[in-house]
Protein backbone atom coordinates (compact mmCIF):
# COMPACT_ATOMS: atom_id res chain seq x y z
CA UNK A 1 0.00 0.00 0.00
CA UNK A 2 0.61 3.60 -0.50
CA UNK A 3 1.04 6.54 1.29
CA UNK A 4 1.09 10.37 0.38
CA UNK A 5 1.85 13.15 3.37
CA UNK A 6 3.51 16.24 3.11
CA UNK A 7 6.08 15.05 6.10
CA UNK A 8 6.94 12.07 7.47
CA UNK A 9 8.33 11.87 10.97
CA UNK A 10 9.82 8.26 12.43
CA UNK A 11 9.25 7.96 16.08
CA UNK A 12 7.09 9.08 18.41
CA UNK A 13 8.75 10.92 21.02
CA UNK A 14 9.26 14.83 21.92
CA UNK A 15 11.24 15.33 18.85
CA UNK A 16 8.73 13.57 16.52
CA UNK A 17 5.92 15.14 18.83
CA UNK A 18 6.78 18.97 18.76
CA UNK A 19 7.53 18.82 15.23
CA UNK A 20 4.31 17.00 13.99
CA UNK A 21 2.06 19.35 15.77
CA UNK A 22 3.87 22.55 14.90
CA UNK A 23 3.83 21.66 11.01
CA UNK A 24 0.64 20.08 11.00
CA UNK A 25 -1.04 23.53 11.35
CA UNK A 26 0.19 24.10 7.41
CA UNK A 27 0.38 20.65 6.15
CA UNK A 28 -0.19 16.60 6.39
CA UNK A 29 1.77 14.84 8.83
CA UNK A 30 2.22 10.82 8.81
CA UNK A 31 4.17 9.82 12.53
CA UNK A 32 5.56 6.36 12.12
CA UNK A 33 6.28 4.32 15.57
CA UNK A 34 7.33 0.59 15.43
CA UNK A 35 5.55 0.14 18.82
CA UNK A 36 2.95 1.71 21.33
CA UNK A 37 3.16 5.33 20.71
CA UNK A 38 4.18 6.01 24.46
CA UNK A 39 7.18 3.48 23.93
CA UNK A 40 9.64 5.90 23.81
CA UNK A 41 13.07 7.11 25.03
CA UNK A 42 11.04 10.41 26.19
CA UNK A 43 8.27 8.54 28.23
CA UNK A 44 10.99 7.25 30.73
CA UNK A 45 13.09 10.08 31.06
CA UNK A 46 13.04 11.00 34.80
CA UNK A 47 14.93 14.13 35.35
CA UNK A 48 13.76 16.99 33.67
CA UNK A 49 14.93 20.40 30.87
CA UNK A 50 17.91 22.49 31.50
CA UNK A 51 17.06 26.15 31.90
CA UNK A 52 18.91 29.26 33.40
CA UNK A 53 15.31 30.33 35.54
CA UNK A 54 17.11 31.07 38.32
CA UNK A 55 18.12 34.60 39.98
CA UNK A 56 21.51 33.27 40.45
CA UNK A 57 21.62 31.68 37.01
CA UNK A 58 22.50 33.06 33.80
CA UNK A 59 22.67 32.14 30.29
CA UNK A 60 25.97 32.28 30.35
CA UNK A 61 26.75 29.72 33.53
CA UNK A 62 24.58 27.13 31.35
CA UNK A 63 26.62 27.66 27.91
CA UNK A 64 30.17 26.93 30.27
CA UNK A 65 29.07 23.70 32.26
CA UNK A 66 27.36 22.43 28.79
CA UNK A 67 31.09 23.26 26.96
CA UNK A 68 32.79 21.67 29.84
CA UNK A 69 30.86 18.84 29.94
CA UNK A 70 31.22 18.47 26.39
CA UNK A 71 35.21 18.15 26.97
CA UNK A 72 36.32 20.06 23.75
CA UNK A 73 34.27 18.99 21.27
CA UNK A 74 31.33 20.94 21.87
CA UNK A 75 30.32 23.70 18.64
CA UNK A 76 29.91 26.70 20.99
CA UNK A 77 27.24 28.43 18.56
CA UNK A 78 24.85 25.60 19.15
CA UNK A 79 25.43 25.42 22.50
CA UNK A 80 24.64 29.25 22.76
CA UNK A 81 22.08 28.96 20.38
CA UNK A 82 19.81 25.90 22.19
CA UNK A 83 20.44 27.74 26.19
CA UNK A 84 19.45 30.82 25.21
CA UNK A 85 16.48 29.31 23.53
CA UNK A 86 15.84 27.04 26.34
CA UNK A 87 13.20 29.68 28.37
CA UNK A 88 10.94 30.14 25.22
CA UNK A 89 10.37 26.50 24.75
CA UNK A 90 9.82 25.43 28.02
CA UNK A 91 7.38 28.10 28.31
CA UNK A 92 5.82 26.51 25.71
CA UNK A 93 5.16 23.48 27.07
CA UNK A 94 4.06 24.60 30.02
CA UNK A 95 1.45 26.30 27.75
CA UNK A 96 -0.17 23.23 26.22
CA UNK A 97 -0.37 21.45 29.31
CA UNK A 98 3.03 19.66 30.59
CA UNK A 99 2.47 20.00 34.43
CA UNK A 100 5.79 20.93 35.15
CA UNK A 101 6.73 21.25 39.28
CA UNK A 102 5.72 24.73 40.31
CA UNK A 103 8.35 26.85 42.39
CA UNK A 104 8.02 27.62 45.63
CA UNK A 105 8.97 31.39 45.31
CA UNK A 106 8.41 34.48 43.45
CA UNK A 107 11.58 34.23 41.53
CA UNK A 108 10.92 31.61 39.10
CA UNK A 109 7.40 29.32 38.24
CA UNK A 110 9.28 26.46 38.26
CA UNK A 111 10.88 24.53 40.74
CA UNK A 112 14.94 23.68 39.77
CA UNK A 113 16.79 21.06 41.10
CA UNK A 114 20.18 20.12 40.17
CA UNK A 115 21.98 17.49 38.38
CA UNK A 116 26.15 16.32 37.91
CA UNK A 117 28.44 19.27 36.23
CA UNK A 118 25.41 21.76 36.98
CA UNK A 119 26.55 24.79 38.83
CA UNK A 120 23.49 26.12 39.67
CA UNK A 121 19.98 24.70 39.89
CA UNK A 122 18.35 25.32 36.77
CA UNK A 123 16.70 21.17 36.05
CA UNK A 124 12.98 21.99 35.46
CA UNK A 125 10.54 18.78 36.50
CA UNK A 126 7.31 17.21 36.56
CA UNK A 127 8.54 15.45 40.28
CA UNK A 128 10.40 12.51 38.69
CA UNK A 129 8.90 11.50 35.93
CA UNK A 130 8.98 14.48 33.61
CA UNK A 131 9.37 12.84 30.06
CA UNK A 132 6.14 11.02 30.74
CA UNK A 133 4.26 14.54 31.60
CA UNK A 134 5.97 15.36 28.13
CA UNK A 135 4.74 12.59 26.05
CA UNK A 136 1.06 12.34 27.16
CA UNK A 137 0.65 16.00 26.77
CA UNK A 138 2.04 16.25 23.49
CA UNK A 139 0.75 12.11 22.52
CA UNK A 140 -2.92 13.89 23.24
CA UNK A 141 -2.75 17.09 21.18
CA UNK A 142 -1.39 14.83 18.05
CA UNK A 143 -4.04 11.89 18.40
CA UNK A 144 -6.32 15.10 17.96
CA UNK A 145 -5.13 17.17 15.33
CA UNK A 146 -6.96 15.98 12.19
CA UNK A 147 -4.11 16.73 10.16
CA UNK A 148 -1.61 14.05 12.23
CA UNK A 149 -1.87 10.51 11.41
CA UNK A 150 -0.25 8.08 13.88
CA UNK A 151 0.78 4.62 12.42
CA UNK A 152 1.40 2.31 15.15
CA UNK A 153 3.87 -1.03 15.25
CA UNK A 154 4.85 0.04 11.95
CA UNK A 155 8.47 0.31 11.57
CA UNK A 156 10.62 1.75 8.87
CA UNK A 157 12.79 -0.56 6.82
CA UNK A 158 14.89 1.76 4.77
CA UNK A 159 14.85 4.74 3.60
CA UNK A 160 13.44 6.18 -0.27
CA UNK A 161 16.39 7.71 -1.89
CA UNK A 162 16.79 9.30 -5.06
CA UNK A 163 20.61 9.53 -6.64
CA UNK A 164 20.89 12.31 -9.07
CA UNK A 165 24.26 13.11 -10.82
CA UNK A 166 25.26 16.62 -11.51
CA UNK A 167 26.76 17.54 -14.23
CA UNK A 168 28.87 20.09 -15.67
CA UNK A 169 28.92 19.07 -19.56
CA UNK A 170 28.81 15.62 -19.50
CA UNK A 171 31.37 15.32 -16.60
CA UNK A 172 29.40 14.25 -13.10
CA UNK A 173 31.10 16.45 -10.32
CA UNK A 174 28.51 15.68 -7.85
CA UNK A 175 25.80 13.10 -6.46
CA UNK A 176 23.26 14.76 -5.03
CA UNK A 177 20.99 12.14 -2.94
CA UNK A 178 16.92 13.10 -2.02
CA UNK A 179 14.92 11.52 0.52
CA UNK A 180 11.21 10.93 -0.72
CA UNK A 181 10.51 8.83 2.09
CA UNK A 182 10.81 5.60 3.68
CA UNK A 183 9.45 1.73 3.59
CA UNK A 184 7.56 0.89 6.57
CA UNK A 185 6.83 -2.81 8.05
CA UNK A 186 3.79 -2.93 9.19
CA UNK A 187 4.20 -5.60 11.70
CA UNK A 188 1.05 -6.84 12.54
CA UNK A 189 0.22 -8.14 9.21
CA UNK A 190 4.08 -8.40 7.70
CA UNK A 191 3.26 -6.61 4.30
CA UNK A 192 5.29 -3.12 3.47
CA UNK A 193 3.96 0.07 2.65
CA UNK A 194 5.82 2.62 1.10
CA UNK A 195 5.10 6.12 2.50
CA UNK A 196 6.37 9.29 0.38
CA UNK A 197 6.55 12.47 1.80
CA UNK A 198 8.13 15.80 0.63
CA UNK A 199 10.12 15.50 4.15
CA UNK A 200 11.23 13.10 6.32
CA UNK A 201 12.52 13.61 10.25
CA UNK A 202 14.17 10.70 11.81
CA UNK A 203 13.37 10.94 15.30
CA UNK A 204 14.21 7.28 16.25
CA UNK A 205 15.80 7.46 19.48
CA UNK A 206 19.51 6.09 20.59
CA UNK A 207 20.85 2.34 19.99
CA UNK A 208 21.10 2.00 24.56
CA UNK A 209 20.04 -1.98 23.11
CA UNK A 210 23.06 -2.44 21.44
CA UNK A 211 24.60 -3.08 25.07
CA UNK A 212 24.05 -5.91 27.60
CA UNK A 213 23.06 -3.34 30.74
CA UNK A 214 21.25 -0.28 29.57
CA UNK A 215 18.32 2.17 30.67
CA UNK A 216 16.89 2.10 27.36
CA UNK A 217 13.49 0.93 26.71
CA UNK A 218 13.51 -2.12 24.18
CA UNK A 219 12.83 0.11 20.64
CA UNK A 220 16.57 1.30 21.39
CA UNK A 221 17.96 -0.57 18.79
CA UNK A 222 19.43 2.75 16.47
CA UNK A 223 17.31 1.79 13.74
CA UNK A 224 17.39 5.60 12.54
CA UNK A 225 21.36 5.59 12.65
CA UNK A 226 21.21 2.29 10.80
CA UNK A 227 19.04 3.51 7.64
CA UNK A 228 20.48 7.00 7.75
CA UNK A 229 23.41 5.47 7.11
CA UNK A 230 22.89 2.80 4.80
CA UNK A 231 21.61 5.91 2.74
CA UNK A 232 25.01 7.25 2.56
CA UNK A 233 24.33 10.25 5.55
CA UNK A 234 27.09 11.87 7.33
CA UNK A 235 27.12 10.26 10.55
CA UNK A 236 29.47 11.31 13.39
CA UNK A 237 31.25 10.75 17.18
CA UNK A 238 29.42 7.15 17.54
CA UNK A 239 32.62 6.64 20.28
CA UNK A 240 30.86 8.72 22.68
CA UNK A 241 27.97 6.53 24.03
CA UNK A 242 27.37 7.46 27.71
CA UNK A 243 27.17 5.27 30.55
CA UNK A 244 24.40 6.94 33.48
CA UNK A 245 26.43 6.01 36.58
CA UNK A 246 23.04 4.65 38.23
CA UNK A 247 20.97 2.16 36.83
CA UNK A 248 18.76 0.09 39.52
CA UNK A 249 20.49 -3.48 40.27
CA UNK A 250 17.77 -5.93 41.33
CA UNK A 251 17.04 -8.84 39.67
CA UNK A 252 13.07 -7.88 39.08
CA UNK A 253 13.73 -4.72 38.13
CA UNK A 254 14.62 -3.86 34.02
CA UNK A 255 16.38 -0.76 32.97
CA UNK A 256 15.07 1.34 35.77
CA UNK A 257 16.80 4.31 36.25
CA UNK A 258 17.87 5.89 39.39
CA UNK A 259 17.57 9.49 38.67
CA UNK A 260 20.55 12.07 38.66
CA UNK A 261 18.45 14.27 40.46
CA UNK A 262 18.79 12.27 43.52
CA UNK A 263 22.64 13.11 43.49
CA UNK A 264 21.43 16.49 43.42
CA UNK A 265 19.42 16.45 46.11
CA UNK A 266 22.48 15.01 48.85
CA UNK A 267 22.75 11.52 47.33
CA UNK A 268 26.15 9.71 47.61
CA UNK A 269 27.76 7.11 46.43
CA UNK A 270 29.11 4.46 48.59
CA UNK A 271 30.29 0.71 48.52
CA UNK A 272 28.63 -1.95 50.50
CA UNK A 273 31.00 -1.09 53.23
CA UNK A 274 29.17 2.09 53.50
CA UNK A 275 32.44 4.07 52.59
CA UNK A 276 31.97 6.82 50.41
CA UNK A 277 34.78 7.06 47.24
CA UNK A 278 33.83 9.45 44.53
CA UNK A 279 36.13 12.19 46.76
CA UNK A 280 38.83 10.07 45.38
CA UNK A 281 37.75 10.98 41.61
CA UNK A 282 36.65 13.88 41.47
CA UNK A 283 36.22 17.56 43.42
CA UNK A 284 32.41 17.47 42.79
CA UNK A 285 32.26 13.95 43.99
CA UNK A 286 28.99 12.82 43.69
CA UNK A 287 28.04 15.44 41.16
CA UNK A 288 30.85 15.18 38.67
CA UNK A 289 29.95 14.67 35.24
CA UNK A 290 28.63 11.69 34.20
CA UNK A 291 31.91 10.30 32.92
CA UNK A 292 33.54 10.44 35.77
CA UNK A 293 30.93 8.89 38.03
CA UNK A 294 30.22 6.32 35.82
CA UNK A 295 34.17 5.01 35.27
CA UNK A 296 34.45 6.04 39.09
CA UNK A 297 31.85 2.87 39.60
CA UNK A 298 33.14 0.77 37.25
CA UNK A 299 36.72 0.96 38.70
CA UNK A 300 34.68 0.90 42.21
CA UNK A 301 33.26 -2.75 41.66
CA UNK A 302 36.58 -3.84 39.72
CA UNK A 303 38.49 -3.42 42.47
CA UNK A 304 36.56 -4.58 45.47
CA UNK A 305 34.81 -7.33 43.35
CA UNK A 306 31.34 -6.09 44.25
CA UNK A 307 28.27 -6.50 41.64
CA UNK A 308 27.35 -2.68 42.79
CA UNK A 309 27.44 -0.04 44.32
CA UNK A 310 25.28 1.66 46.75
CA UNK A 311 23.28 5.26 46.14
CA UNK A 312 21.99 6.17 49.85
CA UNK A 313 20.17 9.25 50.07
CA UNK A 314 18.42 8.19 53.44
CA UNK A 315 19.95 11.01 55.17
CA UNK A 316 16.94 13.56 53.51
CA UNK A 317 13.41 13.99 55.35
CA UNK A 318 11.47 10.83 54.56
CA UNK A 319 8.41 13.06 53.00
CA UNK A 320 10.99 14.81 50.84
CA UNK A 321 12.00 12.10 49.38
CA UNK A 322 8.75 10.23 49.03
CA UNK A 323 6.95 14.01 47.79
CA UNK A 324 10.12 14.90 45.20
CA UNK A 325 10.85 10.94 43.91
CA UNK A 326 7.46 9.62 43.98
CA UNK A 327 8.42 6.82 41.11
CA UNK A 328 11.77 5.98 42.20
CA UNK A 329 10.05 5.62 45.96
CA UNK A 330 7.29 3.51 45.12
CA UNK A 331 9.47 1.33 42.42
CA UNK A 332 11.80 0.84 45.20
CA UNK A 333 9.68 -0.11 47.80
CA UNK A 334 8.29 -2.81 45.42
CA UNK A 335 11.70 -4.38 45.30
CA UNK A 336 11.92 -4.36 49.13
CA UNK A 337 13.65 -1.31 49.39
CA UNK A 338 12.76 1.70 51.03
CA UNK A 339 14.80 4.97 49.76
CA UNK A 340 14.00 6.77 53.23
CA UNK A 341 16.27 4.21 55.18
CA UNK A 342 18.12 1.78 52.59
CA UNK A 343 20.41 2.64 50.29
CA UNK A 344 19.95 1.54 46.50
CA UNK A 345 22.00 -0.67 44.79
CA UNK A 346 22.86 0.72 41.40
CA UNK A 347 24.94 -0.01 38.29
CA UNK A 348 26.33 1.74 35.42
CA UNK A 349 24.31 1.05 32.61
CA UNK A 350 24.25 2.71 28.81
CA UNK A 351 21.96 5.46 28.58
CA UNK A 352 22.80 8.16 25.45
CA UNK A 353 24.28 8.05 22.46
CA UNK A 354 25.91 11.75 22.34
CA UNK A 355 27.14 10.95 18.98
CA UNK A 356 24.84 10.65 15.48
CA UNK A 357 23.25 11.53 12.30
CA UNK A 358 25.20 14.70 11.75
CA UNK A 359 22.91 17.55 11.37
CA UNK A 360 23.27 21.37 10.86
CA UNK A 361 21.54 24.43 12.79
CA UNK A 362 17.99 23.82 10.84
CA UNK A 363 18.15 20.02 11.87
CA UNK A 364 19.12 18.98 7.71
CA UNK A 365 21.11 16.28 7.47
CA UNK A 366 23.56 15.34 4.54
CA UNK A 367 20.59 14.40 2.61
CA UNK A 368 18.32 16.48 1.03
CA UNK A 369 14.81 16.81 2.54
CA UNK A 370 16.41 13.95 5.60
CA UNK A 371 16.36 15.97 9.18
CA UNK A 372 17.41 14.28 12.57
CA UNK A 373 16.31 15.76 15.64
CA UNK A 374 16.44 13.97 18.71
CA UNK A 375 19.34 11.69 19.80
CA UNK A 376 19.42 10.13 16.86
CA UNK A 377 20.79 12.94 15.44
CA UNK A 378 24.52 14.67 16.38
CA UNK A 379 23.81 18.28 16.57
CA UNK A 380 27.09 19.58 18.00
CA UNK A 381 25.35 20.41 21.27
CA UNK A 382 26.85 17.44 23.79
CA UNK A 383 30.52 17.21 22.08
CA UNK A 384 32.29 14.14 23.75
CA UNK A 385 29.50 13.62 26.78
CA UNK A 386 26.17 15.40 27.38
CA UNK A 387 25.58 17.79 30.81
CA UNK A 388 22.94 16.12 32.06
CA UNK A 389 18.71 16.97 31.37
CA UNK A 390 20.55 18.83 28.28
CA UNK A 391 18.66 16.16 26.00
CA UNK A 392 14.91 16.74 25.81
CA UNK A 393 16.11 20.51 25.59
CA UNK A 394 18.12 19.74 22.71
CA UNK A 395 15.10 17.92 20.97
CA UNK A 396 12.82 20.63 22.09
CA UNK A 397 14.78 23.71 19.88
CA UNK A 398 15.41 21.62 17.07
CA UNK A 399 11.92 20.19 16.45
CA UNK A 400 11.17 23.80 16.71
CA UNK A 401 13.81 24.96 14.72
CA UNK A 402 13.17 22.14 12.02
CA UNK A 403 9.86 22.76 11.87
CA UNK A 404 10.29 26.47 10.94
CA UNK A 405 12.83 25.69 8.22
CA UNK A 406 10.27 23.09 6.74
CA UNK A 407 6.88 25.21 6.63
CA UNK A 408 9.26 27.56 4.88
CA UNK A 409 9.70 25.00 2.15
CA UNK A 410 6.30 23.61 1.74
CA UNK A 411 5.41 26.05 -1.11
CA UNK A 412 8.29 25.07 -3.17
CA UNK A 413 7.76 21.26 -2.35
CA UNK A 414 4.09 20.85 -3.14
CA UNK A 415 5.53 21.84 -6.69
CA UNK A 416 7.44 18.98 -7.17
CA UNK A 417 5.37 16.07 -8.00
CA UNK A 418 6.12 12.69 -6.10
CA UNK A 419 7.73 10.34 -8.43
CA UNK A 420 6.85 7.01 -9.35
CA UNK A 421 8.73 4.53 -6.25
CA UNK A 422 8.82 1.21 -6.42
CA UNK A 423 7.16 -1.04 -4.63
CA UNK A 424 9.57 -2.91 -1.63
CA UNK A 425 10.45 -6.43 -3.51
CA UNK A 426 8.63 -9.24 -2.17
CA UNK A 427 11.72 -11.90 -2.66
CA UNK A 428 12.99 -9.48 0.59
CA UNK A 429 10.38 -9.45 2.34
CA UNK A 430 9.36 -13.83 2.82
CA UNK A 431 12.19 -16.44 3.58
CA UNK A 432 12.34 -19.68 2.24
CA UNK A 433 13.12 -21.39 6.12
CA UNK A 434 10.43 -22.61 9.04
CA UNK A 435 10.28 -20.51 11.70
CA UNK A 436 12.85 -22.41 13.52
CA UNK A 437 15.74 -20.38 11.56
CA UNK A 438 14.60 -17.61 14.33
CA UNK A 439 17.10 -19.04 16.62
CA UNK A 440 19.73 -17.05 14.58
CA UNK A 441 18.28 -13.59 15.93
CA UNK A 442 17.99 -14.46 19.79
CA UNK A 443 21.49 -16.40 19.68
CA UNK A 444 23.23 -13.36 17.88
CA UNK A 445 21.36 -10.69 19.52
CA UNK A 446 22.75 -11.57 23.23
CA UNK A 447 26.04 -12.00 21.31
CA UNK A 448 26.49 -8.45 20.26
CA UNK A 449 25.42 -7.09 23.40
CA UNK A 450 27.64 -9.15 25.35
CA UNK A 451 30.23 -8.45 22.87
CA UNK A 452 29.90 -4.72 23.49
CA UNK A 453 29.39 -4.87 27.35
CA UNK A 454 32.46 -6.24 27.41
CA UNK A 455 34.85 -5.06 25.14
CA UNK A 456 33.31 -1.70 23.69
CA UNK A 457 32.18 -0.53 27.26
CA UNK A 458 33.43 2.35 30.02
CA UNK A 459 36.96 1.54 29.60
CA UNK A 460 38.70 0.42 26.64
CA UNK A 461 42.12 -0.99 24.98
CA UNK A 462 42.64 -1.57 21.61
CA UNK A 463 43.20 -5.09 21.36
CA UNK A 464 39.58 -5.50 22.60
CA UNK A 465 38.24 -3.06 19.98
CA UNK A 466 39.77 -4.72 17.48
CA UNK A 467 38.77 -8.04 18.74
CA UNK A 468 35.12 -6.62 18.45
CA UNK A 469 35.47 -5.61 15.30
CA UNK A 470 35.92 -9.21 14.21
CA UNK A 471 33.26 -10.47 16.14
CA UNK A 472 30.76 -8.33 14.79
CA UNK A 473 32.08 -9.16 10.94
CA UNK A 474 31.56 -12.79 11.36
CA UNK A 475 27.94 -12.18 12.76
CA UNK A 476 27.12 -9.78 10.06
CA UNK A 477 28.58 -12.22 7.36
CA UNK A 478 26.53 -14.78 9.38
CA UNK A 479 23.15 -12.99 8.86
CA UNK A 480 23.69 -12.36 5.41
CA UNK A 481 24.60 -15.73 4.73
CA UNK A 482 21.01 -17.18 6.65
CA UNK A 483 19.29 -14.19 5.66
CA UNK A 484 17.14 -16.24 2.81
CA UNK A 485 15.19 -18.61 5.43
CA UNK A 486 14.38 -16.20 7.43
CA UNK A 487 10.74 -13.98 6.86
CA UNK A 488 10.96 -10.77 7.32
CA UNK A 489 9.79 -9.21 10.92
CA UNK A 490 10.82 -6.84 13.27
CA UNK A 491 12.77 -8.84 15.19
CA UNK A 492 15.10 -9.49 12.09
CA UNK A 493 15.37 -5.67 11.34
CA UNK A 494 16.04 -4.48 14.16
CA UNK A 495 18.87 -7.65 15.24
CA UNK A 496 20.34 -6.02 11.39
CA UNK A 497 20.29 -2.68 12.54
CA UNK A 498 22.10 -3.12 15.91
CA UNK A 499 24.73 -5.08 14.83
CA UNK A 500 25.42 -2.48 11.69
CA UNK A 501 25.68 -0.05 14.79
CA UNK A 502 27.84 -1.87 16.90
CA UNK A 503 30.20 -2.14 13.87
CA UNK A 504 30.09 1.60 13.76
CA UNK A 505 30.43 2.21 17.49
CA UNK A 506 33.72 0.27 17.31
CA UNK A 507 34.64 1.73 14.05
CA UNK A 508 34.55 5.75 15.06
CA UNK A 509 36.24 4.43 18.35
CA UNK A 510 39.22 3.02 16.85
CA UNK A 511 39.49 5.66 14.80
CA UNK A 512 40.13 7.87 17.80
CA UNK A 513 43.69 7.47 19.30
CA UNK A 514 42.91 9.33 22.83
CA UNK A 515 40.79 9.60 25.87
CA UNK A 516 38.36 12.69 25.60
CA UNK A 517 34.51 12.82 27.13
CA UNK A 518 33.11 9.54 27.60
CA UNK A 519 35.64 7.48 25.55
CA UNK A 520 38.45 6.38 27.59
CA UNK A 521 40.97 3.92 25.97
CA UNK A 522 43.64 2.95 28.47
CA UNK A 523 46.27 2.53 25.41
CA UNK A 524 45.64 6.50 24.92
CA UNK A 525 44.59 7.97 28.29
CA UNK A 526 45.62 11.45 27.70
CA UNK A 527 43.63 13.91 24.95
CA UNK A 528 44.98 14.51 22.28
CA UNK A 529 44.23 18.50 21.10
CA UNK A 530 46.28 18.81 18.47
CA UNK A 531 45.38 15.96 16.27
CA UNK A 532 41.89 14.82 17.73
CA UNK A 533 39.68 18.24 18.83
CA UNK A 534 37.39 17.29 16.04
CA UNK A 535 34.37 15.14 14.96
CA UNK A 536 34.90 11.65 14.09
CA UNK A 537 32.78 11.60 10.34
CA UNK A 538 31.99 8.30 8.83
CA UNK A 539 29.68 7.82 6.22
CA UNK A 540 28.91 5.38 3.36
CA UNK A 541 29.66 6.14 -0.08
CA UNK A 542 28.24 3.46 -3.16
CA UNK A 543 26.77 4.16 -6.42
CA UNK A 544 23.30 3.73 -6.85
CA UNK A 545 21.43 0.57 -8.48
CA UNK A 546 19.89 2.59 -10.97
CA UNK A 547 20.29 6.07 -12.59
CA UNK A 548 17.54 7.86 -10.39
CA UNK A 549 15.35 6.23 -8.02
CA UNK A 550 17.37 4.18 -5.42
CA UNK A 551 15.66 0.36 -5.19
CA UNK A 552 15.48 -0.66 -1.79
CA UNK A 553 19.07 -0.86 -0.13
CA UNK A 554 17.80 -4.35 0.82
CA UNK A 555 18.62 -4.50 5.16
CA UNK A 556 21.42 -7.30 4.00
CA UNK A 557 23.14 -4.68 2.73
CA UNK A 558 25.19 -3.13 5.20
CA UNK A 559 28.64 -1.38 5.85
Amino acid sequence: MEHRFDFLVIGSGIAGLTFALKVAEHATVAIVTKKDKLETSTNYAQGGIASALGPDDSFQLHIEDTLTAGDGLSKPEVVELVVRSAPERIHELAQVGVPFSPGRSQACPFDLGREGGHSRNRIVHAEDMTGQAIERVLINAAESHPNVSIFENHLALDLIIQHDAIRVGSIPVEQRQLCWGAYVLDAKNGTVHTFIAHATLLCTGGAGKVYLYTSNPDVATGDGLAMAYRAGARLANLEFVQFHPTCLYHPHAKNFLISEAVRGEGGRLIDKRGNAFMERYHPLKDLAFRDVVARAIDTEMKRTGDDCVYLDISHRDADFLKRRFPNIYKKCLSLGIDITKDPIPVVPAAHYMCGGIATDLWAQSSIANLYAIGECACTGLHGANRLASNSLLEAAVFSHRGALHCIENIPAWRQRAFPEIPAWPMELSAGNGSQSEMILISHNWDVIRRLMWNYVGIVRTDKRLKLASRHIAQIRMEIREHLPNIPLHTDLVELQNLVLVAELIVRCALTRKESRGLHYNLDHPQKDDPNWKKDTLIARWKEPRIPMLGVPHGLEDGA
